[in-house]
Parts: structure tokens; C-alpha cells; sequence
């Protein structure tokens, strides 16, 4: 005689309720500083100036290789801002809110002094093209934007979930529309005086620029760095 088989029940939803808990967040920190921006814009025009002339020799080269694209794809990259006039307001913001973030986040900083290690601006191609493929700051423990130029019709930054054992299982996502857990990426708008942070381990891009409308920011790394190491050198650090 032969056994019926079992049928499978189809699955649906839980009905139990089921405490949550969410752990190893990555928080992204974000607030508009507008009254910065006319006074920094006017500090940096200087760097991207010097930047520009620099990259003349790359652009000519490039063109006589390849036609004529100008400075196509191109991204303005200055020298270290740090210590530089204009800068020292921003810079000494800046290092007392990322102590405060990272305290808050429960890092213990006791033992610890906080450097602003990078402080450079770049301004894209007026052409368009200009972008940054997906990177992280992996000396850094606090790093952070001050958007000068941008609009709706600029680059972006967007960042990516840090775990990377997520992504060895990814699934897709029902509403993209929507941030959820499921949510892998997030684009963020940026207008002039807008200022994030966030920790220098999350994964970042900028997206590929139009050319429509300048875009220009500032972009910084801060390290804590273990007292009994530190030694005498011109990074500037949180008194």
C-alpha cells in the first residue's frame, strides 16, 4: 500500500509577535551650515584655481592622444587645506564635532587625541564626468563633506552598507522608494552649505556629474591616534 505524501503548507506571513532589536547600526549625520558657505567658497577658489592649471598639462596631453574632450572627467583635486587662512573656523568645528559623535556613539577617546589628518576641496569638470568610484577611508575614523556648489542636478554622494557578508546573500528589494533593512544603498541630496558626517569605514561613491551645474565641496579625515604614540608634526588636533 503506498503512503500518501504530505503536502507542504504554504508559507505566509508571522503571526507571532516577535520582539526586534537592531544591532551595529551605521549612523550618517547631516545638518545645513549656509552661512559658511560664501566666505569658504571665496577661501577655496585660490586651490581649485592652482588645481585647474595643473591639470592643463594632463588635458593637452589627453587631447592630443585622443580628440579633443577637454577636461572631461576631470575632478579639481586642491593641496591640503589644513592650517591654510580662511579654513581655521571650519577646521576647529569640525574636530569638536567628531569628538562629540564619536563619544556618542561609546568609543572611549581618554586615552585618545583627535587629528584632522586630510582637508582638501575638489570641484568637478564643467564639462560633466566627474565622479568617485566606491572607496572608504581606512586611516580615518570620522570623515565628513561641506557641499559649496551643488543642486538637484549635480553629483551625489551615496553610501553602501559596510558589511560585506550582506552582500554575499543580497536579496532584492521589494520598494526601493522606501529605506528598510533591505535597503543596500542611499543617495543623498546635497545644496550649498549642506554638512554630513559619518565613520571613515562606510563605503562611498559619487555619482557620475551632467556638467549642468558646478559642484564643488570640501572633504575631510579625522584620526584618533593613541597618546602614548603621538608625536610633534603639523596636524592639527582638538585642544
Amino acid at each position: 500500500m503506498k503512503k500518501k505524501k504530505k503536502k507542504i503548507k504554504k508559507q505566509g506571513p508571522v503571526k507571532e509577535k516577535m520582539f526586534t532589536e537592531h544591532y551595529f547600526t551605521n549612523p550618517i549625520y547631516w545638518m545645513d551650515k549656509p552661512e559658511w558657505a560664501k566666505d569658504l567658497n571665496k577661501a577655496s577658489d585660490p586651490f581649485i584655481e592652482k588645481a585647474a592649471k595643473e591639470n592643463e598639462k594632463f588635458v593637452k596631453e589627453r587631447t592630443k592622444n585622443f580628440g579633443d574632450k577637454g577636461d572631461h572627467g576631470m575632478v579639481n583635486h586642491s593641496t591640503s587645506l589644513i592650517n591654510q587662512p580662511g579654513f581655521e573656523k571650519l577646521q576647529s568645528w569640525i574636530l569638536a564635532t567628531a569628538y562629540n559623535l564619536l563619544d556618542e556613539q561609546g568609543f572611549d577617546l581618554s586615552g585618545h587625541q583627535l587629528f584632522l589628518t586630510e582637508m582638501w576641496v575638489q570641484e568637478f569638470s564643467p564639462l560633466g564626468g566627474g565622479h568617485h568610484t566606491l572607496h572608504t577611508h581606512w586611516n580615518g575614523h570620522m570623515s565628513g563633506f561641506y557641499f559649496l556648489k551643488a543642486s538637484d542636478k549635480t553629483s551625489r554622494p551615496v553610501f553602501q552598507d559596510p558589511r560585506p557578508g550582506r552582500e554575499m546573500i543580497l536579496l532584492p528589494e521589494k520598494d526601493k522608494t522606501k529605506v528598510t533593512i533591505a535597503t543596500s544603498q542611499i543617495n543623498y541630496n546635497v545644496k550649498p552649505g549642506r554638512l554630513i558626517f559619518f565613520n571613515s569605514y562606510m563605503p562611498h561613491l559619487y555619482s557620475v556629474d551632467n556638467g549642468y551645474e558646478p559642484f564643488r565641496f570640501i572633504h575631510w579625515n579625522i584620526q584618533a591616534i593613541p597618546k602614548p604614540v603621538l608625536q610633534h608634526d603639523n596636524k592639527t588636533q582638538i585642544k
